[in-house]
């Protein structure tokens, strides 16, 4: 019914940047908000970033002035650009999604895959 796609991973080098990609297709009927998540090795998965429906957007403060969250409604995308990349920034990045589907009155949360990012010399 509903899928997130993530997109833009890669490796980079310490002080570079990726712009990540998450599309959402589906029967989307309203956002409510979309954030990225990240997960390192071996420790939990935590919020970067999120954006509502109204604009607001919120950062962990390890990727404050570094990282923008941004989306595209018309597209149902959203793009987590990321600069100043640090080797800590290294994860797998995941997509969420607050959202009401057709026919349903209960928003629901859905993830993506995930897309892997490489900070490394």
């Amino acid at each position: 019914q509903v899928q997130l796609v993530e997109s833009g991973g890669g490796l980079v080098q310490p002080g570079g940047s990726l712009r990540l990609s998450c599309v959402a297709s589906g029967n989307i009927r309203f956002i409510n908000a979309m954030g990225w998540y990240r997960q390192a090795p071996e420790k939990e998965r935590e919020l970067v970033a999120g954006i509502t429906s109204g604009g607001r957007t919120n950062y962990v403060d390890s990727v404050k002035g570094r990282f923008t969250i941004s989306t595209d409604n018309a597209k149902n995308t959203a793009y987590l650009q990321m600069n100043s990349l640090k080797p800590e920034d290294t994860a797998v990045y995941f997509c969420n999604m607050d959202a009401l589907l057709s026919g349903t009155w209960v928003a629901k949360v859905y993830w993506g895959r995930g897309t892997q990012v490489t900070v490394s010399s």
